[in-house]
């Protein structure tokens, strides 16, 4: 289903040819992870879908170091921007400090909290 959608769009916006952008924190165990980063730079726009800081390891700028390898890498793949969503209850200002603005607002999502979505210029 996808490659049909795609197929569809790729005349007017070229191929979305994701590619995925992991950076993990090791765990206490070998090999083992406690948190990262989880997203995919696509249509020259970093996405970060998932961003764990371990709720002991916070406060240490390990979430600011993340964001930051993820943004240097996007820009070296040409990437021209940086795009997240979080819920109204999650990461409070985090996203805002690190030099993201919020674009759009989808209000009661879940009932009684907000979605934000939020960007950032890589250039």
């Amino acid at each position: 289903m996808y490659a049909a959608l795609d197929a569809e769009s790729a005349a007017t916006i070229g191929p979305a040819a994701p590619c995925p952008l992991m950076i993990a924190l090791p765990g206490d165990t070998e090999g083992g992870v406690a948190g990262g980063l989880w997203g995919c730079t696509m249509f020259a726009w970093l996405h970060i879908q998932i961003l764990v800081v371990p709720p002991a390891a916070r406060g240490q700028g390990l979430g600011r170091a993340l964001l930051a390898r993820a943004e240097a890498e996007a820009r070296a793949r040409g990437c021209i921007a940086a795009l997240v969503d979080r819920f109204s209850f999650q990461a409070d200002g985090f996203y805002e400090k690190c030099g993201y603005g919020i674009f759009g607002v989808l209000d009661n999502y879940p009932p009684g909290h907000r979605r934000l979505y939020l960007r950032k210029s890589l250039i």
